[in-house]
């Protein structure tokens, strides 16, 4: 066989072998297409379906409940750098300024309130487990006593798993040392809760680092595993989460049995869940799921990324600025 002849018949199996490539993403992506268009018809978009939206906050109190990682800021590879930003930072404090604001996030309350850097809003951190809520803003005198945060100032603290505080601090001391062999993967301290990121490590080291953060963490008593976005979620084995913070929350500030309030929640993550079941028993508000991948949900609309939520914070507070008078 000549040279010739070689090259032209490499060059047309090449010409093939990218054909059917090419052809085979382009189905890929049709499907994944129509799978998102048969998804949005059952959680519409909660930009374009806005007013409809809308209509049944009007004359009630608005509470705004907003998850923080993949909601307010990308997923991005290094979790000390999820900086949300100053134009999101922005929407932020004026629907704060119009309307009660929490943010509920599996980080560290502290460390969330110094990503998020307003005050006019209520922080909960560790999927809801580390609540703090200024004294005067309680409206419901049943609450347990306030006490002086670290800066002096009086607030509501509810922390249901704190007799877990101490084994959580051994914990971490040791996973960050066994997980040392893993190369890649990072350990977050987010107090009643533990984080192992693997986003880094190599995919032929993750089963082992599953079967290690396993065994290390069947030695202590209380304590559950959950998996996240290339995250394992190490945290109290307790009848609480996300949806019970935000009916603590509410509790707190009067609108535990109010018929007149609209709370909504976005949020991006499988924790996000808890709270949109809440929203869906109390027949009460809007359950947002922030995800441009169809996934089963049981929030009510649907906003692609980050800055749709941006998009829809603004529209928000437009719709409070012409509707003043509620």
């Amino acid at each position: 066989m000549s040279n010739a002849k070689f090259d032209s018949e490499g060059g047309q199996l090449m010409l093939q072998s990218s054909w059917r490539f090419s052809r085979q993403f382009q189905d890929s992506k049709a499907n994944a297409e129509a799978a998102y268009a048969a998804w949005i018809k059952k959680h519409p978009s909660a930009l374009t379906s806005f007013e409809r939206m809308m209509d049944g906050a009007k004359g009630k109190k608005v509470v705004v409940f907003l998850d923080y990682d993949g909601t307010l800021s990308p997923i991005v590879s290094d979790p000390d750098k999820a900086f949300m930003s100053d134009s999101m930072r922005s929407a932020v404090n004026q629907v704060a300024h119009h309307f009660t604001t929490c943010i509920i996030s599996g980080r560290r309350r502290d460390k969330v309130s110094s990503f998020v850097k307003l005050k006019n809003l209520y922080y909960v951190g560790s999927h809801g487990m580390d609540i703090s809520i200024p004294s005067e803003a309680v409206k419901n005198s049943s609450v347990r006593r306030s006490e002086a945060d670290q800066q002096g100032n009086e607030v509501i603290m509810f922390q249901p798993a704190a007799e877990f505080l101490p084994i959580m601090k051994k914990l971490l001391l040791v996973l960050r040392e066994k997980i040392r062999t893993i190369k890649g993967s990072v350990i977050e301290d987010n107090k009643f809760c533990l984080s192992v990121h693997y986003r880094h490590v190599d995919e032929e080291d993750q089963d082992a680092l599953w079967q290690l953060v396993e065994a290390t963490v069947g030695g202590y008593s209380g304590l559950c595993i959950t998996n996240g976005k290339m995250v394992y979620e190490i945290r109290p084995n307790i009848n609480w989460n996300k949806g019970h913070a935000l009916e603590y929350v509410l509790e707190t500030l009067g609108f535990g049995s109010s018929s007149d309030v609209f709370p909504m929640y976005l949020g991006d993550d499988t924790t996000d869940e808890d709270a949109f079941k809440v929203l869906r028993k109390r027949g009460q508000g809007l359950p947002i799921l922030v995800s441009s991948n169809p996934k089963e949900t049981k929030a009510s609309f649907s906003l692609r990324n980050p800055s749709e939520v941006q998009s829809f914070l603004l529209c928000l507070s437009k719709w409070k600025k012409s509707n003043s008078s509620m």
